[in-house]
């Protein structure tokens, strides 16, 4: 499997989740991986991207509340998620691209995760 998502589930809001991406050794080396959220009756929607050259994008809806962060010995790329809304609830899903640039347009990018879910309450 190239990309795995966890550590969705369900928080009140103003909580926070952590969401992790293990990837492939040969996904990892994309040139771009990123997170992305569909929420209920919505399109799915760029919402962090991490590029190899360390490059660092951001929705304005979560700049400030959200960062991706990666680990290279892991493979892994992490979503943190504080002051959560409940306009943030959706499926998260990862996702890597091969060519530049980063971009946070869903179109742009070729592998994709099954997604993991993320409940926010009011």
């Amino acid at each position: 499997v190239p990309l795995a998502e966890s550590g969705g589930g369900s928080v009140q809001t103003g909580e926070s989740l952590r969401l992790a991406c293990a990837a492939s050794s040969y996904t990892f080396i994309s040139s771009c991986m990123g997170w992305f959220r569909q929420g209920p009756g919505k399109e799915r929607e760029g919402v962090a991207v991490f590029g190899a050259n360390g490059l660092i994008s951001y929705a304005p809806s979560v700049m400030g509340r959200f960062t991706i962060s990666r680990d290279i010995a892991k493979n892994t790329l992490y979503l943190e998620m504080n002051s959560l809304k409940p306009e943030d609830a959706g499926a998260y899903y990862c996702a890597a691209r091969r060519n530049w640039p980063c971009t946070l347009q869903v179109r742009d990018y070729d592998v994709w995760g099954q997604g993991t879910q993320v409940t926010v309450s009011s």
